[in-house]
């Protein structure tokens, strides 16, 4: 197989601007990979290689257009749980397929961007499954060791892109379906928080919790598709010095892999030294809720999605034994059941959000060991659980996570860390991987791909530091173009933990309000975040009069940030705004 074509985004893209490629060979390239692969057991179906030659030829002619199509001729593939126009979806059994007379929203999107669906990749039937294995249409091959899994189920997509056959690739994850094969295949894997990316055209698996995630080699390349798939909100990025939680020893569980724990142990370090602080966390709420998956009442809501199909259909269907089993399982639980298990969740999550808080992100092993197609033979539903005891929470609890890679075992087989963050965090955490690639260098999937120059990789960005605005900063108000001078960036509005007390401070102009914490009798606060530039911190600390100063900021997210408070003594006499809820509405009311 001939890899010295970079299919990395920066790289296809620059050739074009040079004239050095254009679009037709670029698909020449990749239907002789795919023609070198072999019986790879990567497709299910795939677009005829004179569709593909004709969607070339079409960019070729549009040239002109290449810096309004961000994705212009990039070739990628999607698991066929996917609708794409004018090919099957399967869901990888047989009997259940359909011709898709649209594709998909996300696909759509793609699409119009300038991208090429090559074809349909394999995964773990129905999407049922973290290990690759269960499908009718053959294990895709592991590109390190085709002995071992290649994690599902989104197997066939995370191939596709470790062994240079597209350059990205959209999978699912429901349960941790765009983490697992990332890490077994030395890619980055993106999982969206729930419902950023529409799910329209996709086979539900627990529709409550699906959402299709992107596999690439770098997160250069994952974050221009997230921009092309949804409208990311902005975020505070995490700073050159960050806070993030890292597992006890009692809660650290990696199934007798040796290698797998001293990986983890490196990574952690590897963080220490990008400017992290590891701080233990509680890891039981977060394994409670990853129990419930596939131990409680959710796989009801598998079975309402295909379980009908599975009952009706009979041997030539190509139904999986243990697909068959799980999803037909869902019929054992009650509406009783389903109703005490939100109850349960709702508790998990307050715990998690406590242990979350003052945390960066979650720093996890994407998965505690890696299995040979021949143990999933033995114990096909205990290692599979094996395979998601980090995983399986995310989508629970509304979060998002980056799995990247982090190195390999002795014996090949790589290895990988996963950053979960709050809902909405993808783009800070795309910016910290980007951080974490050039510092830990590894091969990109098995490729010779290269990451983008510094200089022109676009998650790269200067280190800036969130700052909570209460009063007169605020966007529109009269001291915010203080923050607007120093490179300042609304990066969200919100409001402040119920622990605190709001005051209309005596002077002006202009007015000022103070906003003290308390012990009780504590109130929400309305707010902005705004990030400024790491070197014009010191220049805003220094326009900031007594008796208000920067101190830590507790939001009502479990988060917390530099922001606005006042000492005590200057609230005598001042009058207490706190029922007001914010300066916005004081000022309205006046």
């Amino acid at each position: 197989m001939t890899l010295l074509l970079d299919l990395g985004f920066h790289a296809l893209r620059s050739a074009y601007r040079a004239g050095t490629l254009d679009v037709t060979r670029t698909i020449e390239e990749v239907l002789k990979r795919i023609a070198a692969a072999g019986d790879d057991r990567v497709w299910i179906s795939r677009a005829t290689d004179a569709a593909l030659r004709e969607a070339a030829h079409r960019l070729d002619a549009r040239r002109g257009e290449l810096e309004r199509l961000p994705l212009y001729g990039v070739p990628f593939a999607v698991k066929d749980n996917i609708d794409v126009a004018g090919l099957p979806t399967t869901a990888a059994c047989p009997g259940f397929a359909y011709d898709a007379g649209e594709s998909a929203e996300a696909v759509q999107r793609l699409v119009e961007a300038g991208a090429i669906v090559v074809g349909k990749t394999n995964l773990d039937q129905f999407a049922t499954g973290l290990v690759g294995v269960r499908s009718p249409y053959g294990v895709p091959r592991n590109p390190f060791d085709p002995s071992f899994v290649p994690g599902g189920s989104s197997s066939g997509s995370a191939v596709a892109v470790a062994a240079g056959l597209v350059s990205f690739s959209l999978g699912t994850d429901t349960a941790g379906s765009g983490r697992v094969p990332a890490g077994f295949n030395n890619i980055v894997g993106l999982k969206p928080t729930p419902g950023l990316v529409s799910i329209s055209g996709v086979v539900p698996a627990c529709r409550s919790l699906d959402c299709v995630s992107v596999f690439a080699l770098s997160c250069a390349d994952a974050d221009v598709v997230l921009k092309v798939l949804a409208e990311p909100q902005a975020c505070a990025g995490i700073g050159q010095k960050f806070r993030f939680g890292v597992l006890r020893a009692r809660d650290a569980e990696f199934f007798g892999d040796e290698a797998y724990a001293t990986l983890y142990s490196q990574s952690i370090g590897r963080l220490e030294a990008l400017g992290g602080t590891p701080v233990q966390f509680d890891y039981a709420p977060f394994r409670e809720a990853a129990q419930l998956l596939y131990g409680g009442p959710w796989v009801a809501e598998r079975t309402s999605a295909v379980g009908a199909f599975i009952e009706a259909a009979d041997e030539g269907a190509g139904v999986w034994p243990v697909t068959r089993d799980i999803v037909l399982g869902g019929r054992e639980y009650s509406a009783v059941d389903a109703f005490e298990g939100q109850y349960e969740l709702a508790e998990l999550k307050t715990r998690a959000r406590a242990e979350m808080a003052g945390l960066d992100f979650l720093a996890l092993p994407t998965a505690g060991t890696i299995y040979r197609v021949a143990d999933l033979e033995r114990e096909p539903v205990l290692f599979n659980s094996h395979l998601g005891h980090y995983t399986n929470f995310v989508n629970f609890f509304g979060l998002s996570a980056l799995a990247m890679p982090a190195g390999f075992r002795p014996d090949g087989m790589p290895f990988g860390v996963t950053l979960i963050g709050r809902a909405h965090s993808e783009r800070a955490l795309l910016e910290f991987g980007t951080r974490w690639q050039r510092a830990v260098p590894l091969p990109l999937g098995r490729t010779v791909s290269q990451l983008p120059p510094a200089g022109e990789d676009p998650t790269v960005t200067e280190d800036r530091v969130s700052i909570a605005v209460v009063g007169a900063h605020m966007s529109g108000l009269p001291l915010n173009g203080q923050l607007i001078e120093l490179g300042g960036r609304l990066e969200r509005s919100g409001r402040t933990a119920p622990l605190y007390r709001f005051y209309a401070l005596p002077g002006g102009p202009p007015q000022r309000p103070g906003l003290v914490r308390v012990a009780e009798d504590g109130a929400t606060i309305e707010l902005e975040v705004w990030s400024l530039p790491a070197v014009q911190v010191g220049a805003f600390l220094r326009s900031i009069p007594a008796p208000l100063g920067l101190g830590s900021v507790s939001l009502d997210d479990g988060s917390s940030v530099a922001g606005f408070l006042c000492e005590g003594y200057a609230t005598a006499g001042a009058r207490d705004i706190t029922a007001t809820g914010g300066w916005r509405a004081y000022l309205k009311g006046m």
